[in-house]
């Protein structure tokens, strides 16, 4: 190969190899420079700076050396450099610490020069593709891609995309299709990343919103905007639940899903190897959404628990099995598609319990206020669940219960509050006795019972308190539905949230000088219209 080959040659190469990698051409005009410097450097030193330029029109290519103007005193026989005598003989403006270039002359490559020269361009067009591919297919997350299946490793699928190469790992395939080398297969592209041997494109069958987007293709109106998918939940290869809702009171969301004799569902459902589907109406009420997210099964009552995040729903006792499903199924996927815990329990399973929990308040009316069943019935069945209830309530709600007047309202809730103030007294002998610093009484929302619990689970100081994690407090639950484990906290029977225990926390650190306090400011009256002169400064 001769520096002096066909100019045109050089440029037609060039253009062939970018077409076919689909990258550009002046890539690949740079890489042929870079492998024709290197070979050059072969012949005139390693060390030599050479530089080489292909004209990107004519084809010309310029073979020069680089060398650095030095002092004729600091000159060290260095091929690099040149004397600032020497330099100015060839530029008489030439300064110390210039660069002069030096045409060299055409000149043949020899057969080891010309095969490092060859895996230079390979090298420099392979990094160019795999850059190109990185970019084009970073930005196409989240799109349903079709692809023709290149070969099987390990029960992982590669998938030729025409012009990039993607893998659907084992575990992102639905349960038991199979592919073969040939076949077409259509995917969710979840993830690129950037890695030494190439951009890694992942593809996913199992991704809810790969059913999402297989809707989006087939029913127009979600194409369109109209009706929307809201949450997708899915059992790969067995069963999934779309919640979706329209913009347009006028179209039916699920019907517009089903389409005429379910033809668009059934596209859905074929392409996902007959997985059921059932398309539910999304709404914002969130007891009707879990209702609705429950189908088949028919819901007597739902209780939310928001700061728990969980939810009692109650089902006829015939329902009970269908509400559950097979193996949890109903109930698991209603879960994700809500992003509640759902508790299922029959009628008669509630009815116990509440039962139980009325019988519970009647008992501890009766030892704690010291009156008899049929007045401790009473007081539970008007909804009273606790002696603070009780002490603390307007009188007159007690004297509104038939049969009492405002005498036996007074003397329940006295009785009541000296309970209370007995509890107290033996919640503060057993604090002192535990050993729990009275520094701790400081903290905004701590009772005397919680300072107990404290204690009892060894934490005595504000040092201690500081040092909490959250969860420490109020627990915590590892895992979802039956097979959830829950741990408890300190302060776990004391229904505090979780932004409690964190301001709790928060005011232990400030009061420990772990961290500084908030500062508050206020706003300051200022001279203005007559509104901002009535307005009283409130702390920010």
């Amino acid at each position: 190969m001769a520096v002096s080959a066909n100019r045109l040659e050089l440029l037609q190469i060039a253009d062939a190899v970018a077409r076919e990698k689909v990258i550009d051409k002046q890539i690949v005009l740079d890489a042929m420079a870079d492998a024709i410097a290197k070979a050059a450097r072969s012949r005139y030193g390693a060390e030599t700076d050479i530089h080489a330029e292909i004209n990107p029109k004519t084809g010309e290519l310029r073979l020069s050396r680089h060398l650095l103007v030095v002092d004729d005193a600091a000159m060290e026989n260095d091929s690099r450099e040149i004397p600032l005598s020497e330099a100015r003989k060839r530029n008489p403006a030439a300064q110390e610490g210039d660069a002069i270039s030096e045409t060299l002359p055409p000149f043949d490559f020899g057969r080891i020069a010309a095969q490092s020269a060859k895996q230079v361009i390979v090298q420099k067009v392979r990094d160019a593709e795999r850059d190109r591919q990185y970019q084009e297919y970073k930005d196409r997350i989240g799109e349903v891609v079709n692809g023709v299946v290149k070969r099987v490793e390990y029960g992982n699928v590669i998938v030729d995309l025409g012009r990039g190469e993607a893998i659907v790992r084992r575990d992102e395939l639905i349960p038991r299709e199979t592919f073969r080398p040939g076949d077409r297969v259509r995917a969710y592209l979840f993830d690129v990343r950037r890695e030494t041997r190439g951009p890694q494109i992942f593809l996913s069958r199992t991704h809810p919103q790969f059913m999402a987007k297989l809707f989006t293709q087939e029913v127009p109106e979600i194409y369109d905007g109209i009706v929307s998918v809201q949450a997708v939940a899915r059992d790969p290869g067995s069963r999934a639940k779309i919640a979706v809702t329209s913009r347009d009171s006028s179209i039916d969301p699920v019907g517009a899903c089903v389409g005429m004799r379910g033809s668009r569902v059934q596209a859905v459902v074929g392409e996902l190897q007959g997985e059921k589907i059932d398309i539910i109406p999304w709404s914002p009420d969130q007891a009707t959404f879990i209702v609705n997210a429950l189908q088949p099964a028919e819901v007597v009552k739902v209780v939310l628990d928001e700061e728990a995040d969980r939810i009692e729903v109650v089902v006829p006792d015939d329902q009970l099995s269908l509400a559950i499903g097979r193996r949890g199924q109903n109930v698991r996927l209603a879960s994700q598609l809500t992003g509640w815990d759902i508790d299922i329990l029959t009628e008669a399973e509630e009815s116990e319990r509440r039962q139980k929990e009325f019988q519970e308040r009647t008992e501890l009316f009766m030892n704690a206020l010291d009156v008899d069943e049929v007045v401790a019935q009473l007081l539970a069945s008007e909804g009273f669940r606790s002696v603070d209830e009780i002490a603390y309530v307007d009188a007159s709600e007690v004297a509104s219960i038939e049969g009492f007047d405002e005498d036996t309202a007074n003397e329940i809730q006295s009785r009541a509050q000296e309970y209370l103030a007995r509890i107290e007294a033996e919640h503060e002998a057993r604090r002192v006795e535990l050993g729990v610093e009275d520094d701790l009484k400081d903290i905004d929302g701590l009772t005397t019972a919680m300072l107990v619990a404290l204690g009892e689970n060894d934490i005595k100081s504000v040092e201690d308190l500081a040092g909490c994690a959250t969860d420490d407090l109020t627990g915590w639950t590892e895992g979802r539905g039956p097979e959830a484990t829950r741990y408890a906290g300190a302060l776990d029977g004391f229904e505090i949230s979780r932004a409690d225990a964190e301001g709790m926390i928060m005011a232990a650190r400030v009061k420990a000088g772990w961290i500084e306090a908030p500062v508050e400011t206020e706003e300051v009256e200022t001279e203005g219209s007559a509104e901002e002169a009535e307005t009283e400064a409130q702390p920010s």
